[in-house]
Formats: structure tokens, C-alpha cells, sequence
């Protein structure tokens, strides 16, 4: 249908906004083209106001014009207003007050989401949910990510109300600042209840995914049918922000082809971004694009006050066993606040004092700020009904323990976080006299000698298992129904896989998550291995194709400033082995490292294995590989695939009577950490002349070869040729190593 806007007036659809805000603003001459107006279905928006819900009236259709735009929007809704008993609708407007007071105190914060999502999340957390506040790492407990994370004093509120020791009262009153239990996005690892960190939007409707696949493959392994021990659901709400990032739909297009049938998601339907109204930039039927994904989806329209809707729809998708559940809940962002509801400006920041005073009086609350009715904690408390969860799982695993002894140790050991002892004697020993090979290669020798001792290893590729060399030859692939499989095919999702892998780990279950791509592609999911950084999670990154050295396929696939990039990100180890000890070395590194991720940059050509590599000497970072006679007057270091070549020059420089020490330095991050005298030992002060070799990027080099050395690399973009002309162009050789070195003498 099309429609000629016009400038009459319409009468505002909510009571609770001002009279004023329901009004078409003046429109331009070039908005009086006709144009087609999309009908949305059955929307909703709640008149809800006060203490009591308003006698339920027809809504017609109503016009919202952004203020930041001229363009008229026009919906149709339908008002289906549902009355709350006054016990229940305190402890929703407890939640909203929470949220409400704590922005307003810190003068910064959104709360928007958490005054539209109240009662969704009242009925979660109080009547499906399943944990134990006062153990927030009780295993079979129910898991909860906020993806939308900047409405995440929704997530502190309820953390409160239920009974968590980590969010106090004082705690809500110093939202958001410093070394604030409560700050201002959840991070797991300051906030105890917090699963995952969120923040930027889609990675926690992803790593809601990636829980949800522990708690299926946990259960396919380990329950029996006369015991189950691993019984949880995952929990997800979500926002337009969250859909309109792609991560979320490769994410959501693995859970579907997956059939995580404990994967229930509630989409915040309300309709406003930071821009404005979403109609500006967002059309798409969103339940249709999760239908088409696998997903079973269901629309509450009324998510302001229907709460019977919202149970029904929870109790509908926990019946659907076979696929995930995006339940559509469309609300009202900022309910009750007369003037801010409904528009972006309840979005992302405090609603000032004088708003914050009408929405009191709007929605008929007398109590002070943080001020919570007695009767609301003693309503949604979980202390008492979460230990008793937790004494019955407890009773459960004993009696599964003693019915199986060989799985029931299996499971203790895995959820306790523990390495099985002796694990790293697994990993293999070189010796010259083994053949070079690449260290994507011997990456997969690691894997699947480590598959045998680790129990919690889990993990695959984007869509380059043949590649990567990825594979666990020994188990099969985690699909729909082979969940207790260990291999897993992300497909060409490399950012989705990012969440995923990450949140393997967060499960706090014992998985050892590993994921891999090709170096390049890292640019596709660095947003999730920045998180993985900052979430403190040891997610193994499998990196190969690593240089200029892959050759043929040209600079679109060769990296160059990448290693330096991550060699920049706090919480990260970047490892760059030489040979096949040293890759042994990066493995025993990153399986041993449990609270930060490690990044391999593993190449596709052969190299030596050198005859003075070792694991612990790869564990330091850096360490002599080739020592001269007496004081070195000059020292040459070499990463990864060019590690070779500063060993040949200097063998080479030493037959001409140099004393030439040969560094080798797989971690920068690793060798910062060793004393000080370790490093000094090293890489001696008073040795200025120093020559290193890396294919990629200069960058960073001078900390270590100082402003009197040479740091021989690529600086410019690769190219499409042989990896051997390559080297040969950008003086990636032994020779030159000679040379520059010769040069400093």
C-alpha cells in the first residue's frame, strides 16, 4: 500500500508519553512523495501505567517520526494490555528502578532495555531458571547471556534481587565506576554470576551458541539412560543491534544446523537504535530469517504485560527438542517514563532527574533510590530453591558415580578444570634427523597426540580442515546427531566460529577449545579474539598460511602486519614456531594457559628441525639456539619459518670468525615475562648490533634489535608468485642475513 503523508494530527497511543510526543512533526516537501509504508504484525505497545494495568482499549494506528528525521513511519497495533497482581509488578519495577537509579547515579549508562525487558526477565529468572546464587559455578546450572551488554544493569539487577553475593547493594550505587563489581558492560571476569563478557553486539547471542553446544556434546557423552548429569539450558536475550550485526546469523546458522534444541533466545523487539527508530535501516522479518536458519520461532506481542505469554512461549520452546527457539518479544524501550519511552533518547543515556521523578509518579513508585520492598526479595531470593537444585544434581552425580566409576571419574575430572597429570609427555620430540616438514603439520602431529590424554580438547575450522590441519583423526565430526563427536565444522563463519570457540571454554567445564583459518582471516574474527583476550579464556587460535611463504595465492592471502597486531593486544600470546619442537613448545603453552588465548602462526612450507630447540625453551619466548665462543659481538634472531635462515648465517659468520650468537623468539609476550637477568642473558645490553628476520611486518622489531640493528621483513604487500621468488624479492635469505649483519661489523 502506498500513502500520501499528511499533516494532520494523531493522538498519541500510550497515556504514560507526553501529549505531545505522539505528533507528527513538520515534514519536508520532498517527504510528501508517496511512498510505501510497512505494516508491521501485530505489534504491540502497552499503555501500562501505574500500579494496576489499564482497561485494555483499541489502538489506531499510530505515526512516529524520528527526531533526528522528517520521514514519517507509520504502524498499525494492536493493544492487548494484560493487568499484573501489585506483588509481581513491584518486583518487575524493582528491576526497572535498579536500572533507572544506577544510570542515574552515574550519570552514563542505557536504560532503556532494562525498563522494556523487566518482566520477560522477571520470568526467567524467577520462574524457569535454574542456579544457585550463593555457587554461581554449579555445573547443571542454567546459563544466561545478556547479548545486548549495554542494558547490562538488567543483568546486574537480577543478579541482585536473586541472591548473588557479587552484586550488592553498594555495588549497584557504584555502576560504572572504578573497580566497580558492576561495571559498564558484563564482564565475566569481574562479576561473578556473569557468564560471558558482551558489549560489542551479536558476540553473546554467538556465545550463547557455543554454550549451548557444550552442554549437547557434555550430555551426549556422559548421560546414561537411567542417569542424566548434564541437563542445563542456555538463555539468551537479544537485541536489534544484535541482529543487525552478521555474526549473529552465522552464529545463529550453526545452532540451527546443529539442532540445539536447549538454545531459547528472546529478541527485545522494540524497535529503536541510537539512530532513532529502526525503520531507517532495518526491515527485514527477523523471525522469518531464523525459520529459514532451523530456528522454531514464536512472537509475543505483548512483552509489556502479557506475562502468560511470555511463560507460554518459554514452556513451548523448551517442548521443541530438535532446533533451537527465537522467541520475539516486542516491548516498549523504556516503559513508563512519560517523556523518553519509546525513542532513542531512553536508549544510551540517564533520563535526568526531572524524567527520573515523572516516571516515579507515572508508574506509582515511593520508594528511594535502590530502595527495594522487602516482599521482592523474599520473592525472587534463590538461595534456598538454588541450593536445593544443586543438593539434588549433587545426589544425582553420586549415584552416577558409583553406577559408572570409569565415566563418572572421566566427568570429575573434566568439570574440575584440572589437567590430567603427566598430559604435556605427550607431546613428541625432534631431532634433525627427522624430516623438515611445515609447521601446520606437525600442529596436527600435536592435536592428535594430545586428543589421547586430553579429554576436554574440542574444536575445528572454517571450512580449511585439509588446510589447517585440524583434524582429530581418532573422533568424529560434532553434527546434530553425533554430538559427542570432537571435531567440529564451522563452515566459512570465521567470526561466528571466534564466538563459539571462546565460549567452549567459558562453559567453565574442562573444554579445551581450539579454532582455526587461515592467518589473513583473522581480519573476519578479531572482535572474538580481542574477547577471548579480554574474557581471560584460553582459546588455542590455529593460524597457518602465515607469510608471504604460502606463495601463489597472492597478497589477498598473504599476512604481513598481523603478527605485530596481535603482538599489540594485551592478554595475548603470539607464537610463531620454528620447527617441529617448537611447535610442540607453542602447544604445551597454549594448553597449559587457561585465562588467556594463544595465537599460532603456522606456515605452509617445510623448514628444518634444528638440532637446539626445545619446549622450554619455547615456553621463555626467546633463548639461544646457536652459541658463539666467548661474548657475543653480535646476536641475529629469527621467528618461524626464518628461523632457519639466521641459523645458517650464523654458522656461517662464525666460520669467518664472528661471534655470532643465533636467538631464536617464537613469543614476545612469553620472553617480557622472564626475569631480568634472564632476558639480559639473552639478548646481552651491551650487544647493540643485531639483525632479525621475520616474513611480516618491521614493525616493533627496534625493542629488540635497538636503534643501532637491522630488522630484516616485509613491509609492503605480498604478491602472487612462487613462495621462493617471493623470498628471493623481499631478501627473506640467508644471504642477506649475512649481508645486514656484515654491514653493522
Amino acid at each position: 500500500a502506498f500513502r500520501r503523508t499528511s499533516s494532520a494530527l494523531t493522538k498519541p497511543t500510550h497515556p504514560h508519553l507526553h501529549p505531545n510526543k505522539g505528533k507528527m512533526q513538520a515534514v519536508t516537501q520532498s517527504s510528501m512523495i508517496a511512498r510505501p509504508v510497512r505494516v508491521q504484525k501485530n505489534v504491540v505497545r502497552s499503555s501500562f501505567l501505574g500500579s494496576k494495568a489499564v482497561t485494555a482499549k483499541p489502538v489506531v494506528a499510530r505515526s512516529l517520526v524520528s527526531s533526528r528525521s522528517t520521514r514519517l513511519v507509520t504502524k498499525c497495533a494492536v493493544a492487548a494490555e494484560k493487568e499484573i497482581d501489585a506483588g509481581t509488578l513491584d518486583c518487575i519495577n524493582s528491576i526497572r528502578f535498579l536500572a533507572i537509579d544506577a544510570v542515574e547515579k552515574a550519570n552514563s549508562g542505557h536504560p532503556g532495555l532494562p525498563m522494556g525487558c523487566a518482566p520477560m526477565s522477571y520470568v526467567l529468572f524467577n520462574e524457569f531458571m535454574k542456579f544457585n546464587p550463593k555457587n554461581p559455578q554449579y555445573f547443571n546450572r542454567d546459563r544466561f547471556v545478556l547479548s545486548a551488554g549495554h542494558g547490562c544493569m538488567l543483568h546486574y539487577a537480577m543478579l541482585h534481587l536473586t541472591g548473588y553475593d557479587s552484586v550488592k547493594k553498594e555495588d549497584l550505587m557504584q555502576f560504572r565506576q572504578w573497580e566497580s563489581n558492576c561495571p559498564g558492560h558484563p564482564e565475566n571476569f569481574v562479576t561473578s554470576g556473569i557468564e560471558v563478557t558482551t558489549g560489542p553486539l551479536g558476540q553473546g547471542i554467538a556465545n550463547a551458541v557455543g554454550l549451548a553446544v557444550a552442554e549437547k556434546h557434555l550430555a551426549a557423552r556422559f548421560n546414561k539412560p537411567d542417569a542424566t548429569i548434564v541437563d542445563h539450558y542456555t538463555y539468551c536475550i537479544l537485541g536489534d543491534g544484535c541482529n543487525m550485526e552478521g555474526i549473529s546469523t552465522e552464529a545463529a546458522s550453526l545452532a540451527g544446523h546443529w539442532g540445539l534444541g536447549k538454545l531459547i533466545c528472546m529478541y527485545d523487539d522494540n524497535s529503536i537504535s541510537i539512530d532513532g527508530h529502526t525503520d531507517i535501516s532495518f526491515t527485514e522479518d527477523v523471525s522469518a530469517r531464523f525459520e529459514a536458519l532451523g530456528w522454531h520461532t514464536i512472537h509475543v506481542e505483548d512483552g509489556n504485560t502479557d506475562l502468560d505469554a511470555i511463560r507460554k512461549a518459554i514452556e513451548e520452546a523448551k517442548s521443541v527438542t530438535d532446533k533451537p527457539t527465537m522467541i520475539k518479544v516486542t516491548t516498549l524501550i523504556g516503559y513508563g517514563s512519560p517523556n523518553k519511552a519509546n525513542s532513542h533518547a531512553v536508549h544510551g543515556a540517564a533520563l535526568g532527574a526531572a524524567e527520573v521523578a515523572a516516571t516515579r509518579e507515572n508508574l506509582k513508585w515511593e520508594h528511594a533510590p535502590f530502595e527495594i520492598p522487602s516482599d521482592v526479595y523474599s520473592t525472587m531470593d534463590k538461595t534456598e530453591s538454588g541450593a536445593a537444585v544443586e543438593a539434588e544434581w549433587n545426589k544425582t552425580l553420586a549415584a552416577y558415580c558409583e553406577k559408572y566409576p570409569e565415566e563418572g571419574a572421566e566427568f570429575k575430572q573434566l568439570v574440575s578444570g584440572e589437567l590430567p597429570a603427566g598430559w604435556e609427555s605427550a607431546l613428541p620430540k625432534f631431532t634433525p634427523e627427522d624430516k623438515g616438514d611445515a609447521t601446520r603439520n606437525h600442529s596436527q602431529t600435536m592435536l592428535n597426540k594430545l586428543a589421547t590424554v586430553l579429554p576436554g580438547l574440542i574444536g575445528g575450522s572454517a571450512d580449511l580442515a585439509p588446510s589447517n590441519m585440524t583434524l582429530m583423526k581418532m573422533f568424529g565430526d560434532f553434527q546434530k546427531d553425533t554430538p559427542s563427536e570432537r571435531n567440529v565444522r564451522y563452515g566459512v563463519r570465521e567470526h561466528g566460529m571466534g564466538a563459539v570457540a571462546n565460549a567452549l571454554g567459558l562453559h567453565n567445564s574442562g573444554l579445551i577449545s581450539y579454532c582455526a583459518t587461515f592467518f589473513i582471516f583473522t581480519d573476519y574474527m578479531r572482535s572474538a579474539m580481542r574477547m577471548a583476550a579480554l574474557s581471560e579464556i584460553g582459546t588455542i587460535f590455529v593460524m597457518t598460511h602465515d607469510s608471504i611463504g604460502l606463495g601463489e595465492d597472492g597478497p589477498t592471502h598473504q599476512p604481513i602486519e598481523h603478527l605485530a597486531s596481535f603482538r599489540a593486544m594485551p592478554n595475548m600470546l603470539m607464537m610463531r614456531p620454528g620447527d617441529g619442537n617448537e611447535t610442540a613448545g607453542s602447544y604445551a603453552v597454549g594448553v597449559a594457559n587457561r585465562k588467556r588465548p594463544t595465537t599460532m602462526a603456522l606456515s605452509r612450507q617445510a623448514m628444518p628441525n634444528l638440532p637446539t630447540t626445545s619446549i622450554e625453551g619455547t615456553k621463555k619466548g626467546a633463548y639461544t639456539v646457536l652459541e658463539c665462543d666467548g661474548d657475543a659481538e653480535l646476536i641475529l634472531i629469527g621467528t618461524g619459518s626464518e628461523l632457519q635462515y639466521a641459523y645458517e648465517a650464523g654458522q656461517a659468520l662464525q666460520g669467518e670468525g664472528v661471534k655470532a650468537r643465533v636467538v631464536s623468539m617464537p613469543c614476545w609476550e612469553l620472553f617480557e615475562e622472564q626475569t631480568a637477568e634472564y632476558k639480559e642473558s639473552i639478548l646481552p645490553a651491551a650487544v647493540t648490533k643485531r639483525v632479525s628476520i621475520e616474513a611480516g611486518s618491521t614493525f616493533g622489531w627496534e625493542r629488540y634489535t635497538t636503534s643501532s640493528g637491522i630488522a630484516i621483513g616485509v613491509d609492503t604487500f605480498g604478491a602472487s608468485a612462487p613462495a621462493g621468488r617471493l623470498y628471493e624479492f623481499f631478501g627473506i635469505s640467508t644471504e642477506n642475513v649475512i649481508a645486514k649483519a656484515k654491514s653493522l661489523m
